[in-house]
């Protein structure tokens, strides 16, 4: 179960949550420009953008789970058990695993608009990294500094959803997960004024009732509307250190608490990690778990002319600064 999510201030920051019961050892991985791609169908790209973003490596291949690219376009992907689909490869089409969609998009597309372009010609297939690793169902959010996308490959085809809100979690599909906002218009930031009945002297007893009614609990559908309101009326400074802060805020709100949501094998799903990334300036910031201290890897920072895939292990132990 995750979250993600696009906030626009002076420059515009992309980012997520991955909430799951177990970790798989995700390392931030900065993948350079002559890093080879060797695609199942698509061939060998030897040369392409750079990308920043979260991974778990396998064989030396990062397996991303979200990423931004240096053109600014971001990209993450979400689980949509159930509802994704995959076909088998198909003559005249480009032929993706799931596993290489994030570096075939963000390896060749600048924007959102040219993205959409590549999904026309694609065919989104279920071929295995190894026989181990069964294809994720999952759905995919794409953001540049102008527009978002929903990306779910279902039993039809790919389908691509304009995505006015910049938020995504889980099921269901996307365009339910919108409809259902329309249950929730009446939530405001303001303080609420009596609709109940003028023969009735009703009033706020405490800030905060405006937000009445929205829904708290953890399930995807409910993290959507939460995340999308608090997303769509946050306010804040434009400087790097007030937007970023907003932005991990903004996600906070859907955190997953360790004991509160308990999955078939009886572990609990907590938020793994949360990002975000500067996607003007390649800045990647993260929080773990057990560390709420911001750490952030800069793109720029790295030699994006290499061959070889930057990795660094993420930092979870907390880190508490102590005054006294």
């Amino acid at each position: 179960m995750c979250t993600a999510a696009v906030y626009q201030t002076k420059d515009v920051y992309f980012g997520r949550t991955l909430d799951n019961g177990v970790s798989y050892g995700e390392e931030i991985v900065v993948t350079p420009r002559n890093y080879c791609f060797h695609f199942t169908c698509m061939g060998t790209v030897k040369h392409h953008y750079a990308m920043i973003g979260t991974a778990h490596l396998e064989d030396g291949y990062p397996l991303y789970y979200d990423a931004v690219n240096e053109k600014g376009l971001g990209m993450a992907g979400l689980n949509f058990v159930g509802n994704a689909h995959y076909q088998k490869e198909e003559e005249g089409k480009e032929n993706v695993a799931v596993f290489e969609l994030i570096p075939w998009i963000l390896g060749q597309c600048g924007s959102v608009e040219e993205a959409k372009k590549l999904f026309m010609r694609m065919n989104l297939t279920d071929t295995r990294f190894r026989g181990n690793l069964p294809a994720a169902q999952l759905h995919w959010m794409i953001s540049d500094r102008n527009q978002s996308v929903t990306i779910e490959s279902v039993q039809e085809g790919i389908r691509i959803h304009e995505n006015p809100v910049g938020v995504l979690t889980n099921n269901p599909p996307f365009e339910e997960q919108m409809f259902q906002l329309n249950n929730y218009m009446h939530l405001s930031p303001k303080e609420p004024t009596n609709h109940f009945s003028d023969k009735l002297k009703l009033q706020a007893y405490c800030l905060g009732m405006g937000a009445l009614g929205m829904p708290g609990d953890l399930s995807s559908q409910s993290r959507f509307i939460r995340a999308a309101f608090v997303k769509m009326n946050s306010v804040s400074g434009d400087s790097e250190e007030e937007s970023v802060s907003q932005f991990f805020h903004i996600l906070g709100s859907v955190d997953q608490q360790r004991g509160c949501c308990e999955t078939k094998d009886g572990t609990f799903e907590t938020t793994i990690y949360t990002s975000c990334c500067n996607m003007s300036r390649g800045v990647y910031y993260y929080t773990t778990y057990e560390n709420h201290q911001i750490t952030a890897v800069d793109l720029y920072r790295e030699n994006l002319n290499g061959r070889c895939l930057a990795c660094f292990p993420l930092i979870r132990e907390e880190m508490i600064r102590r005054q006294n």
